[in-house]
């Protein structure tokens, strides 16, 4: 078995083209195409989501003045979780714990790929909500849904009550 790494910024889709069209092994050319199960394009599209695009609100401003609005965040593992809890800028202010979970999940904000604590640091305030709750809303996905009934027309339908749109509340 080959190991293959992938990007963050490789989607599904390039990486199972990629798969589709290599070369198969050496034990797998015995196998009759026809003995092959065929593919499950449905899966495909099921598959988890990791990596979310957003647009800040203000943009980051860059040394040499260039804003940086858009950008990428992954879903958090449970390190990320636990990481902040022993780096010692977090034990000596816990509201740091945010600007340090934040710079390990966000993978590119324009054209800067290596986001650190710093960047996050220099973020405007609001630009710094609206990931908070972009980060709370990827990583509890449909948990934020209500089902609720329409006192007039008494029609029932789902509501998510942490905002209409990412990043609003």
């Amino acid at each position: 078995m080959r190991r293959r790494t992938v990007s963050p910024g490789a989607g599904l889709e390039e990486v199972l083209d990629t798969l589709a069209t290599a070369p198969a092994p050496r034990e797998e050319a015995a196998v009759p195409a026809s003995a092959a199960p065929p593919r499950d394009r449905s899966r495909e599209r099921d598959a988890l989501q990791t990596e979310f695009a957003f647009e800040l609100p203000r943009g980051f401003v860059d040394d040499e003045g260039q804003v940086h609005r858009h950008g990428t965040m992954r879903l958090a593992t449970a390190r990320d979780e636990l990481r902040p809890q022993i780096d010692l800028r977090v034990k000596e202010n816990p509201a740091y714990l945010s600007v340090v979970l934040l710079s390990q999940v966000i993978t590119q904000l324009g054209t800067v790929t290596d986001v650190h604590a710093g960047i996050v640091e220099r973020m405007y305030a609001t630009d710094v909500a609206f990931l908070q709750d972009f980060y709370r809303r990827i990583n509890s996905e449909g948990h934020t849904h209500a089902a609720v009934t329409c006192p007039l027309c008494h029609g029932s339908f789902e509501v998510d009550l942490s905002g209409g749109r990412l990043g609003e509340s």
